[in-house]
C-alpha cells in the first residue's frame, strides 16, 4: 500500500470507468414531482432568500484578494 505522498497509477479498470463516465451526457436523475413543478412556476420569491442573494452578490462584488476576478 502506498503512502499519500507517493504517486499512484490508476488501474485499467479505473481508467475504463473514468472514460465511460466522461462520455455520459448530463441528465436529470428523475422527472420533477407535481409539487416541484408547481413551485418552479411561481413568480414570487421568498423574501429572505432574495435578501440573502442580494447580500451575497454585494459581498462577492467587494471581494478582495486571492480568487478575485478583476
Amino acid at each position: 500500500m502506498s503512502s499519500p505522498s507517493e504517486p499512484t497509477s490508476p488501474s485499467d479498470r479505473t481508467r475504463e470507468a473514468e472514460h465511460k463516465e466522461a462520455r455520459t451526457k448530463a441528465h436529470a436523475d428523475r422527472e420533477p414531482t407535481p409539487d416541484e413543478e408547481k413551485l418552479a412556476e411561481r413568480d414570487e420569491l421568498d423574501p429572505e432568500v432574495a435578501e440573502h442573494y442580494e447580500e451575497m452578490t454585494e459581498r462577492g462584488a467587494k471581494q478582495k484578494g486571492e480568487g478575485r476576478v478583476p
